[in-house]
């Protein structure tokens, strides 16, 4: 049975929001088979306004939630106004055990139901405050894309929320299923939630295509020991000018985006394969196993051997690689 995912649509409801668990959930295929059934669902079913000044049909109530695996509440246009008969379905979804998200503002409804109570949690930046006032019990984290807490996922505004279900379905079905639904939807691969909203990232979206080939180029050879004269060497500029063209594209600087690269291939490698510890830090250039532990524990906070105990996807209908890599 694919994992069902209820969509709350709160009034006004932002169709942005409504629209990223669909496009994104709905891409994943396991076998030929959807990993995912995505029902839109609101309290008062039929008509429901949006923030763009259109009205959705929602054919759904709060019922849906029932048969729901995951709850996802989106964003609204009167985030200080929450739903009584949603926040009531939220919490009753969480009693039973079901995984609640929220995007954007949809973290005020999480936070009404008291869900968030004493947990870390984000929600949209302009509204970051508001939140802290309103709810002082929940540790929010104003400037980062998304926190998980236990049970409980939250992101910030508009795009994080792109994030947050890649994140879902990473956790759901790991990281290679999550970075080709990212291919699929023409969107960046996943990014860890701590990543500040709206100043300086390790990886905000891609703008223009200069050293678009470079990139690919990188990420074909990302086993070899890549340094900035070679990604110059293979655009056909100075340094400094790769170094600039890179930042202005990448909005990082090219060894900080290779870096997440190659930590990212080595959690595939770890999900997918079950090369030692020494090959999966050859395959993806971070050297030794050494040096593998130490960008895996900052970046996931777990070890590699705890991190494969704890997302390996051998024996799911993941195709396995034991003895090499492509």
């Amino acid at each position: 049975m694919p994992h069902r995912v209820a969509v709350i649509a709160p009034s006004p409801v932002s169709m942005f929001n409504l629209a990223i668990p669909e496009m994104l959930f709905g891409k994943v295929e396991l076998d030929g088979r959807p990993g995912y059934e995505v029902i839109v669902c609101t309290a008062d079913p039929g008509p429901v306004p949006t923030t763009g000044g259109l009205d959705l049909y929602v054919r759904h109530g709060l019922g849906a939630l029932r048969e729901a695996d995951t709850v996802v509440v989106a964003g609204t246009g009167a985030p200080f106004e929450p739903e009584p008969r949603i926040v009531a379905a939220v919490r009753a979804a969480a009693a039973s055990g079901k995984r609640i998200a929220s995007i954007c503002t949809g973290a005020f409804q999480l936070a009404e139901a008291g869900l968030l109570h004493g947990r870390r949690a984000t929600t949209y930046w302009a509204h970051a405050d508001e939140l802290r006032n309103r709810y002082p019990e929940v540790r929010l984290q104003g400037d980062v894309l998304y926190v998980q807490d236990g049970p409980y996922v939250t992101s910030s505004g508009y795009a994080a929320g792109i994030d947050l279900c890649l994140h879902i379905i990473r956790t759901d079905y790991g990281a290679a299923v999550a970075n080709e639904v990212a291919r699929l939807a023409l969107v960046a691969p996943v990014r860890p939630g701590g990543q500040t909203q709206f100043t300086h990232t390790p990886l905000p979206p891609e703008r223009g295509t200069a050293c678009s080939d470079t990139r690919g180029w990188a990420m074909r050879n990302l086993d070899k020991p890549l340094t900035l004269t070679d990604l110059a060497r293979h655009a056909g500029v100075s340094v400094r000018t790769l170094t600039r063209r890179f930042h202005a594209e990448s909005g990082v600087s090219p060894l900080q985006w290779l870096l997440h690269q190659r930590v990212e291939r080595a959690r595939e490698l770890l999900e997918t394969t079950t090369l030692p510890m020494d090959q999966v830090a050859a395959a993806c250039g971070l050297g030794t196993a050494d040096s593998l532990r130490a960008h895996l524990v900052r970046r996931t906070g777990l070890t590699p051997s705890a991190y494969r105990a704890q997302f390996s996807r051998l024996g799911t209908g993941t195709d396995a690689v034991t003895s090499s890599v492509a």
